[in-house]
């Protein structure tokens, strides 16, 4: 390592928790109520609540030897219990500080939904909401995992945070220690699949989502000793066109047409200071070839991703809220693991592994100040996808994160 990156990395703070969140998670010292949106589930009829979250870092470029910082998100959550069986959830959302022409903030509602509470441990949720995929989906505050960033594969091939428009049905068995899930949402937009970023530019996110091409999405957590397992898949249609334009183009214009699937697994295991999860995601997408001589926008017939981590919590066993953690993840990711057709091109750089080490501090539940490396390595640039004047690529690079999160 550098003496840019020891410098850098000694005396900062990161960070790694379990909050809690609609489904059950591990018990941690840490788990508790920590942000408002949470007492919705669990005080009196008839009330209105704000809470909110929000992250902002800052990041060196090894190769580059440029530095940035960011507002990567602030979000504001409203929500209101109308009573014991109906309640409302809405969070808004500003990405990277402000919206203006030209520049790549975003303002979007990240969730806005109405929950109906069927009987303890089941519930209806229509609206646009996040569902079940990953770890990171739906424990996406900035105190609930690990690192200044969310993981590379829970961003690029698992687009979190994922939300659409639906309806689905959260339940919990009566005999096992078992919660499962099962929603229908809206499709992708095949047509704007962009090369390098997997599925994620393909969502719709409630803007005038086409509901022609649909999804269903289920989910099965279950929860023994002090390991919970959970697996969950997606199957939707990407080609919400009318059968003329889909005919003209050589696409499936049915329900489920031009077809996208994925399936996710993870294991998390905690015991007392010690964490260590697994998760694996796999997207096929059978028709890429067709995709590509529609829209020519080379997008992959299989991707893949999967990580390993491993953390530490050394105040765990005192008597004080704070948490100082250590961790390690590793990450493997191709998002060009297999093409078809004459106008898939692969790309190397795709075919990616990240290394990261970092250390922690909570001084209390609801506040992260976090800092890590984040080692990069991949392929080879495919010289069909660059130009002569194109910057020399280099396929090994390093990253310096520090960071800060919060929720209430």
């Amino acid at each position: 390592m550098n003496k840019l990156v020891a410098s850098s990395i000694a005396g900062l703070l990161a960070f790694m928790t379990h909050g809690y969140s609609q489904n059950t998670n591990i018990k941690t010292k840490a788990q508790q109520i920590i942000s408002n949106e949470d007492s919705l589930l669990v005080n009196n009829d008839n009330q209105t609540v704000i809470s909110g979250y929000g992250s902002a870092f800052y990041q060196h470029n090894k190769n580059t030897t440029l530095a940035s910082m960011n507002l990567e998100r602030a979000v504001l959550f409203v929500g209101h219990k109308f009573n014991n069986k109906v309640a409302l959830f809405t969070e808004m959302e500003v990405e990277n500080a402000k919206v203006e022409g030209g520049n790549n903030g975003e303002l979007a509602f990240e969730q806005a939904y109405l929950r109906f509470n069927i009987n303890p441990g089941s519930y209806l949720v229509a609206g646009l909401f996040v569902p079940r995929i990953g770890i990171i989906n739906e424990n996406h505050l900035p105190v609930n995992f690990n690192g200044v960033e969310r993981t590379m594969v829970e961003q690029l091939v698992i687009p979190a945070t994922w939300r659409e428009l639906g309806v689905g049905y959260y339940g919990t068995s009566k005999r096992f220690p078992l919660q499962y899930s099962v929603a229908l949402l809206n499709g992708l937009n095949s047509a704007a699949f962009e090369h390098g970023n997997g599925i994620r530019e393909g969502r719709f996110e409630g803007n005038n989502a086409n509901a022609s091409a649909l999804a269903l999405t289920a989910s099965l957590q279950y929860t023994v000793s002090d390991f919970k397992i959970q697996l969950s898949g997606y199957m939707g249609g990407s080609s919400g066109l009318t059968k003329k334009d889909a005919d003209s183009l050589g696409l499936n214009n049915s329900t489920f047409g031009t077809p996208v699937y994925l399936g996710e697994a993870n294991i998390q295991y905690n015991h007392n200071a010690f964490n260590a999860k697994v998760l694996g995601s796999y997207i096929s997408i059978p028709d890429a070839d067709k995709i590509n001589e529609a829209y020519d926008n080379n997008t992959a017939s299989g991707m893949y991703g999967a990580y390993a981590e491993l953390s530490y919590d050394w105040l765990f066993k005192k008597n004080i809220k704070a948490q100082f953690v250590t961790f390690a993840r590793y990450e493997m990711i191709d998002l060009n693991s297999s093409t078809s057709g004459t106008k898939a091109i692969y790309d190397g750089t795709l075919k990616q592994s990240h290394f990261l080490f970092g250390i922690g501090y909570l001084p209390i539940p609801n506040v992260a100040i976090k800092a890590d490396v984040r080692v990069l390595n991949t392929g080879n640039a495919n010289p069909a996808l660059t130009t002569p004047s194109s910057t020399p690529y280099q396929s090994n690079n390093q990253f310096i994160n520090i960071g800060i999160g919060y929720s209430f």
